[in-house]
């Protein structure tokens, strides 16, 4: 039998009842010596070679030498297809003696301590490992080494991007173990440093003989917003996106794909940071250089519209050749807008040329050039001519004024002082709006200039005219306080004109003040037709006048007590005649203001 178990043996029970006959002390030495040669001397937790000595469906005998063999299950010998009897492998020990006395030993076990040992070897001596790619796993591959599981990250594979992992999936690959990580038993291997060391003698004999305009054949191995970076042999240059057409590139993947084969120049490089400019535009003629000689400042060109800018948009004539249209280029208003109000992307237009400089490569174009200039249109005189009558859109606002569209390339200024005769505007925003529509009329055309003077307030006779004979000074007008400051009050007097008084000239005979949007009475103190000024005094219709004659003083009564009298009111004829024509004035002129100029001068007659 191959399995062959021996019991601890009491030798003095057995000489003492003399089983199998008495033994003396030389005979049981040779005979523990005999029996003690039949094992080897093993240790737990090694790891030793084991003998197959039967196999069985569920389970493999294995023969180390010791004083029984040992079993282990068929599971552990699955990477031994044509596993058979008299094989030799590795097995760790775990117990010389389990409860039942059996030995107990792993195959398993042992391969791990064995592959641990063969992979920090492989780390410390810088071998290359053969390895099995058993599957695809975030951010890289998952490879078999010495039966151990490694990382292979997608960066290491190659020293090109790998787009598809699953190509590799089952097959072997050489690699280097670059890091194990003990506490959490990993290990990383590589596959790109044994191509770099490849490519190293390639890639110095490249920067040896690597000059300026040298042109070189390369594939498309990465490609970014800002470029494409091309493999040149193991040496990788940049080809910036600018320098991959002569025309407008908005991304490289429009013009190249990865893994295209392509012809570059060397525009730079730098031998230290090994970083090499290429270009593909340069191995073709300047787009420039092929404009036709006739074409000067002046003439009329076609392109497509390939980018708007804040204050312009570019045309493109031909893939290379760009001309930048101004914002101010692209409608004779004055009244600038945005590009992207006029122009689109894409659009295919016509244009002028307006500056050209073939050795800047510069050219600045207009489109407004292709219709006539409103201002020197021949019907421009009598259509503008002072005192027409307009409408037009306000476009813009100012401190002193607005300006105010009547067609496309005609501006007019209607000044802050002409947009009304009675209200005091401090900003146009507080009469009318951009985009608003105001009815004017001309007061001055200047064609040489380009300049339109407009009014408002003319489309109507100045009333003031008339105020002069309304508010007379001395005259009582009923007005609202609308406005109060530290110096005076703005009110609000009939016709929706506007007086001032100061603030002493608020109070009441009660001893209050009007408030703001309280109506009173208040007397005229001054008119001024030419600063369209108008002053009252609410004070000055309760006040007794200074010159009136004061009351003949009484003498004291008895006990000291002053009695005051009241003064007498006087009324004359000509006094009550007075206030009756005042009235009937009043009356009129609320009626009509040209009734009260009427009133006024039959009054003057009087």
């Amino acid at each position: 039998m191959a399995n062959y178990t021996f019991p601890d043996f009491d030798w003095e029970k057995v000489t003492k009842k003399g089983i199998g006959g008495g033994y003396t002390a030389a005979e049981k030495a040779d005979l523990e010596k005999v029996y003690g040669e039949t094992f080897s001397a093993i240790e737990e937790k090694d790891v030793v070679d084991a003998l197959i000595v039967g196999i069985t469906d569920r389970e493999v005998l294995l023969n180390i030498g010791f004083k029984s063999d040992g079993i282990v299950s068929r599971s552990e010998f699955r990477d031994l297809p044509d596993l058979k009897v008299g094989d030799k492998v590795e097995v760790f020990i775990e117990k010389q003696e389990d409860a039942l006395g059996q030995l107990v030993i792993s195959r398993k076990k042992a391969r791990i301590l064995t592959a641990w040992t063969k992979i920090e070897a492989a780390l410390e001596t810088d071998i290359i490992v053969d390895a099995l790619i058993k599957r695809r796993t975030k951010g890289g591959l998952i490879v078999d080494i010495y039966g151990i599981e490694a990382f292979l990250p997608g960066s290491q594979i190659d020293v090109k991007p790998i787009r598809d992992f699953d190509v590799f999936v089952g097959k072997r690959m050489e690699v280097k173990v670059v890091k194990i990580n003990h506490t959490n038993d990993n290990v990383v291997v590589s596959h790109k440093v044994l191509i770099e060391k490849d490519l190293e003698s390639q890639r110095q004999l490249i920067l040896t003989n690597l000059e300026k305009g040298q042109v070189l054949e390369g594939v498309v191995k990465n490609i970014t917003n800002f470029g494409v970076f091309i493999d040149l042999g193991g040496v990788d240059g940049l080809l910036h996106i600018t320098d991959i057409s002569w025309g407008r590139v908005n991304h490289p993947n429009e013009v190249l794909n990865l893994d295209d084969k392509i012809k570059v120049v060397v525009l730079d490089f730098d031998d230290d940071k090994k970083r090499i400019s290429l270009g593909m535009k340069q191995l073709e003629a300047h787009p420039w250089d092929s404009l036709a000689e006739t074409l000067e400042v002046g003439s009329k060109v076609s392109g497509k519209i390939v980018n708007i800018a804040d204050y312009g948009a570019f045309l493109e004539l031909k893939p290379g050749v760009e001309g930048l249209i101004h914002v101010s280029e692209m409608s004779w208003s004055q009244h600038l807008r945005n590009p992207s109000d006029f122009l689109q992307i894409g659009d295919d237009i016509s244009a002028v040329v307006l500056t050209l400089d073939k050795e800047e490569r510069k050219m600045s174009l207009g489109i407004k050039q292709l219709t006539e200039d409103p201002w020197t249109k021949q019907d421009l005189l009598a259509k503008y001519a002072i005192g027409t009558k307009h409408k037009g859109t306000v476009r813009n606002l100012t401190n002193f004024g607005l300006f105010l569209e009547l067609e496309e390339g005609i501006d007019g200024l209607v000044h802050v002082s002409d947009l009304s005769w009675t209200k005091k505007i401090k900003h146009p925003s507080d009469f009318v709006k951009i985009g608003d529509e105001l009815e004017v009329i001309v007061l001055e055309l200047d064609v040489e200039n380009r300049r339109l003077a407009l009014s408002h307030k003319h489309l109507e006779e100045n009333p003031w005219d008339t105020f002069e004979s309304v508010f007379e000074p001395g005259t009582v007008q009923e007005c609202t306080i609308v406005g109060k400051n530290d110096k005076q009050v703005t009110l609000e007097l009939p016709y929706g004109i506007e007086g001032q008084a100061l603030l002493k000239g608020i109070s009441k005979q009660d001893g209050t003040v009007g408030e703001v949007g309280e109506k009173l009475s208040f007397e005229v103190i001054e008119f001024n037709k030419e600063e369209k000024k108008i002053v009252l005094s609410h004070t000055k219709t309760w006040e007794a006048p200074k010159d009136e004659p004061k009351s003949d003083k009484k003498k004291p009564a008895k006990g000291g007590d002053k009695v005051k009298l009241p003064e007498a009111e006087k009324s004359t004829l000509g006094d009550i005649s007075a206030l009756a024509a005042l009235k009937d004035q009043l009356e009129s002129e609320e009626a009509s203001p040209k009734k009260k100029a009427a009133s006024k001068k039959k009054s003057d007659e009087a």
